[in-house]
């Protein structure tokens, strides 16, 4: 999908239905990739055939199913990875590595930038807010540009992430969706992290009007 300042290309790499999402600046041909899970081989010939080069790795959480693909991208073209301070060390535990081998994956490598909620991200001449969402994990974010919001497990077509994991809150999910996502603009179009839905991607006025799990910021907006 190419829009006047942002190319966005959704990617399903082939396993727990993920989604990796392909960013690029089309002035630059600079490109970040956000969440390289699975066939990361596959992501580098999409990048190189749409004409765009690898600078920035960024994982919206630190879950096994997101960042088991880091190393292998950032082996090929030295991108600098990005991940929120808070889901920084779990990467690195024992159970995130056993579990990327198990998935055929290799353990994240330590990030480059620790990331903070409010923060930008620079890809090229585009800018990237970072929006703090823990709840799904301490240290989930979803990153946003005018238009889009690529929202990690914390927000899906028609439902939310998993809080029943360690580390995960019901109570956080709930209130980062409201107070980061609900006040978005209404056109703003839903990337998730997961094929969960009815379709890949929708707007967040359609999920205002549909998702059950939103239904709570409604009763937040009105106290």
């Amino acid at each position: 999908m190419a829009g006047s300042h942002v190319y966005v290309r959704q990617i399903k790499p082939g396993k727990m239905d993920l989604f990796t999402y392909l960013v690029g600046d089309p002035v630059t041909r600079d490109c970040m990739l956000i969440d390289p899970a699975f066939n990361t081989g596959r992501l580098l010939s999409i990048a190189k055939e749409a004409g765009y080069k690898v600078r920035l790795v960024v994982n919206t959480h630190g879950h096994a199913d997101h960042v088991c693909g880091n190393a292998a991208i950032i082996a090929a073209t030295g991108a600098r990875l990005m991940i929120h301070e808070k889901d920084a060390p779990f990467t690195g535990r024992m159970v995130n590595r056993l579990i990327c081998r198990a998935l055929g994956g290799k353990p994240s490598p330590p990030a480059d930038v620790l990331l903070r909620h409010g923060e930008y991200i620079k890809l090229g001449e585009l800018v990237f807010t970072v929006l703090h969402t823990p709840g799904h994990t301490p240290g989930s974010i979803c990153i946003y540009t005018r238009g889009h919001l690529f929202a990690g497990d914390t927000l899906f077509v028609g439902s939310v992430g998993r809080t029943d994991l360690p580390r995960g809150s019901a109570e956080q999910l709930t209130d980062s969706i409201c107070r980061q996502i609900f006040s978005l603009p209404d056109d703003t179009r839903i990337w998730p992290g997961h094929d969960y839905g009815v379709t890949p991607s929708s707007t967040l006025l359609h999920e205002k009007r549909t998702n059950p799990f939103m239904r709570p910021c409604y009763r937040q907006k009105a106290t």
